[in-house]
């Protein structure tokens, strides 16, 4: 509401003047209009003025001058004139314009501060960014000269091309809506800027570091160091220092291509080319720094930013000033302190300031938070109001109509729904939501040299995709690809990275079992874990490259690696560290943590008794197969009966590493056959918060609604038909016969007949039940009455009451039923000599 209230007080400051004021204005314009009536009517292009069918259509305003808006355009002659005398060497200011009707406008009433509705208009970036989507550019013809037409933020909404100003205009209208402070700047840039051209800019969200590092593997850090090999470290800086010297070579060629083909692009029009971008002055929103913002890509500049060559005027729906400082140097000595008149000559003087207005209205604010003032106050404020100062020319309001921009156009905004832009090499693809039947919203293409024919990587952005894929990046010099995922997906997968040698898989911290993150290829698969209640935290996992010949190892492991934190409950000589189980040589070796003050930790190693062929069983066990070393001496080693429970439990947690083994292989394979069939059969998510959700999910629940209203119907129609259970029986032609029909007449009362009789007879039932029941009890009442308690006889008098009701009820419903048969029987008679396919037949 405050924002409300503080438009609707600018408003009244800007339209202060009293009655007989605009009376002697009106008066005094009326010869200043007929002088000025050919002048402000001209002829523009065919492309740019509507046809007059459309010009009618148009408000008023478009096509009419008001007798305020004439003396306007008056004095912006009056003005341009003296300008062009006193600075013949400087462009003419760009003024009055012709708008789409014709009509000659003052740029400043051009603008249309319009209150932003969506939340995303809420900032100058979320503004900036919308007009930089949603409009394509209109280049200057030529790029030198002011343009001589300028259409209405409404129309280029329309349209969705606009030239730069046009651009800034509609930007500069949001931005004062959002209660910015904010001017349309008409000055000179560089070419590229000018042109739209950001193809030697580097993209800012490219990413530096290389992503496809894989990280290292995970070592054992108490295993023992390898030993060095015997190398010339002279030998190895030498071959650094070669690599190194190509390296810089190679860089040094390629800076030296991109520059020559940068001296071949070299502007001649440098410094001549007009240009128009917005000024965002500091003291409101809590803007504590002025900067630029180039309507064209939405970006923001410092105001001293070499792209900006110089400036010749600024202007508000306020007011216009003219730029009395040198530039050329640029604009980084400018100051823009727009009321010293020495910088800025205003083209209203006495004018209507937007630090003015913040000012009444923060008076304003004040007079009405103070309730109770003295009549000396009120008498003071009177004489004022009795001789008020004759206020200076205000600007009049924008000839523009309401600027409105949809949902839509939010999330439409896009010409066409793409978008395509170049930048230093790298090219970015933007989409519009539900575009794509992908879900595609976004692709960078990155390469590797400046005529972008070399692509190196390629990233895609996704949304709304039933798979809640987020993005995709594929690097094309090594062929791998990676995908990323919002959580929610079935097995919590959220990374998924392929290449030619290996497949890693990375999960949410929500799995059962643990697992973030699994590495697979050919020969080997590598798990990471975290959160057990086992303590495993690594896995690793070598394979055969022979066929399987086992059933017992049908996936022919060679090897299993496992690492376990250290579980603090149990002493570090008798908590697990590693596990390792050696398939082929039919060995179990297990390595504790270490113990305080120890270096070498206690280990033990298991040899499995081999299967007799003849018997099939396990040899006996003995000590031979059994290798212990424990640190300290001291210790009482384990007996042979310890061992072999320990060796039963160690083969019994190899059976189920097996198993855990097989099921991840097969989540694996699970996992990319499921990718492969969601990327063939794409199924987007269409949300209700977007326009195009919220249609689709419009014509649903019409359609649901329809279809439940067809089975009410039919069901209706069912419940009523009372012959179609009868039909269904008799398994009869459509077309009935004198027997059929009889028979369904028949069949139908005896059911009816039938149904009444079932509905008395458990009513009866009840009814004898309960009475049977009441019965019993009266007599036990009567055998114990001379010895039971106060109490006692008080529930059963509650308990004769409930149950003399229920029979009392229970009888009432009988006496109705057999009241009632005979009228239903009746009913049903009837209904059935009326039915159309049984009173032919009857009659």
């Amino acid at each position: 509401m405050e924002t409300v209230l503080e438009l609707d007080d600018e408003e009244q400051v800007i339209s202060g003047k009293t009655q007989e004021e605009e009376k002697e204005d009106d008066q005094d314009l009326t010869t200043l209009e007929q002088g000025l009536s050919d002048m402000s009517i001209v002829s523009a292009p065919q492309e740019l003025v509507l046809n007059q069918e459309a010009t009618e259509l148009c408000p008023e305003s478009y096509r009419i001058n008001s007798s305020k808006e004439t003396q306007l355009l008056a004095m912006a002659e009056n003005f341009q004139r003296q300008y062009s005398y006193l600075y013949p060497d400087r462009k003419p200011l760009l003024l009055c314009p012709i708008n789409e009707c014709g009509i000659k406008k003052f740029v400043s009433t051009t603008l249309r501060p319009t209150s932003p509705v969506h939340p995303e208009l809420f900032t100058w970036e979320g503004c900036a960014s919308f007009v930089a989507d949603f409009l394509s550019l209109e280049p200057l013809d030529p790029p030198v000269e002011l343009p001589r037409y300028f259409l209405s933020s409404t129309s280029v909404l329309q349209s969705q091309r606009a030239t730069c100003f046009e651009f800034s205009t509609l930007l500069c209208s949001l931005l004062l809506g959002a209660h910015y402070d904010a001017y349309c700047v008409s000055g000179y840039a560089v070419r590229e800027m000018c042109l739209l051209d950001q193809s030697l800019q580097e993209f800012s969200l490219l990413d530096t570091a290389d992503e496809n590092v894989i990280p290292e593997k995970q070592t054992n850090k108490y295993s023992m160091r390898k030993m060095r090999e015997a190398k010339s470290r002279f030998m190895e800086d030498q071959a650094q220092k070669k690599q190194d010297a190509k390296a810089a070579l190679l860089q040094k060629q390629m800076l030296l291509e991109d520059q020559r083909r940068e001296k071949q692009s070299a502007d001649p029009m440098r410094g001549l080319r007009v240009h128009c971008w917005v000024l965002i002055l500091s003291g409101s929103r809590d803007v504590h720094k002025n900067f630029f913002i180039d309507a064209l890509t939405g970006k923001s500049y410092a105001t001293d930013n070499n792209n900006f060559l110089g400036v010749e005027s600024v202007w508000n729906n306020f007011n216009y000033y003219v730029n009395m400082q040198d530039c050329s140097t640029g604009c980084a000595d400018m100051v823009y302190n727009l009321e010293d008149l020495q910088m800025w000559e205003p083209f209203l003087y006495g004018a209507t300031s937007k630090k003015q207005l913040l000012l009444e209205v923060l008076k304003r604010k004040e007079a009405r938070e103070v309730p109770n003032r003295s009549s000396s106050d009120d008498e003071e404020e009177e004489d004022e109001k009795e001789e008020p100062p004759r206020r200076a020319f205000d600007m009049p309001r924008s000839w523009v109509s309401s600027i409105s921009i949809s949902r839509k156009d939010l999330e439409n905004r896009w010409p066409g729904g793409q978008k395509v832009t170049r930048y230093r090499k790298a090219k970015l693809e933007t989409f519009a939501p539900y575009m794509r039947p992908d879900g595609l919203v976004t692709r960078l293409t990155t390469y590797r040299d400046i005529d972008c024919t070399e692509a190196v990587l390629v990233k895609e952005s996704y949304r709304h995709r039933g798979d809640l894929l987020e993005q995709r990046e594929f690097s094309v010099i090594d062929g791998s690809t990676n995908q990323y995922f919002r959580i929610g997906r079935c097995l919590k997968l959220i990374n998924l990275r392929q290449t030619d040698s290996e497949c890693v898989m990375e999960f949410s911290d929500f799995r059962a079992d643990g697992l973030v993150r699994r590495v697979e290829s050919a020969s080997e698969m590598t798990e990471i874990f975290e959160d057990r209640t086992d303590f495993l935290r690594y896995r690793h996992v070598v394979f055969n490259d022979k066929p399987p010949v086992s059933e017992n190892n049908p996936l022919q492991i060679h090897k299993v690696v496992e690492y376990f934190h250290r579980n603090r409950s149990k002493p570090a000589n008798k908590d697990v560290a590693e596990r390792v189980f050696l398939m082929a040589e039919r060995c179990i070796e297990v390595t504790y943590h270490l113990e305080d003050f120890r270096f070498i930790p206690s280990k033990m190693s298991f040899t499995k008794p081999r299967v007799s062929m003849e018997t099939g069983k396990a040899d006996n066990f003995s000590l031979d197969l059994v290798s212990v070393f424990q640190v300290d001496p001291s210790e009482e080693p384990p007996g042979t009966l310890t061992l072999y429970l320990m060796l039963q439990e160690l083969m019994k947690e190899e059976e189920k590493v097996l198993i855990e083994i097989q099921e991840s292989k097969k989540e694996a394979r699970d996992i990319l056959a499921s990718r492969h069939q969601e990327d063939t059969d794409i199924e987007l998510i269409f949300s209700p918060w977007t326009t195009i959700g919220a249609a689709k999910a419009q014509h649903q629940r019409q359609e649901m609604e329809r279809v439940a209203a067809e089975e009410q119907r039919w069901m209706r129609e069912k419940e009523e038909d009372i012959l179609a259970p009868f039909l269904i029986r008799l398994d009869v032609a459509e077309i009935l016969t004198i027997k059929d029909a009889k028979q369904l007449y028949q069949n139908c009362l005896d059911d009816f007949k039938k149904g009444l009789e079932k509905r008395r007879s458990l009513i009866q039932e009840r009814y004898d039940k309960e009475t049977q029941e009441l019965h019993k009890e009266q007599q036990l009442y009567r055998k114990k009455q001379p010895f039971m308690t106060k109490e006692q006889e008080g529930q059963y008098q509650t308990y004769y009451s409930e149950k003399s009701l229920l029979i009392r009820t229970t009888k009432a419903r009988l006496n109705m039923l057999e009241k009632a048969a005979s009228l239903q029987l009746h009913n049903v008679e009837q209904k059935l000599k009326l039915d159309p396919r049984l009173s032919p037949h009857l009659l």
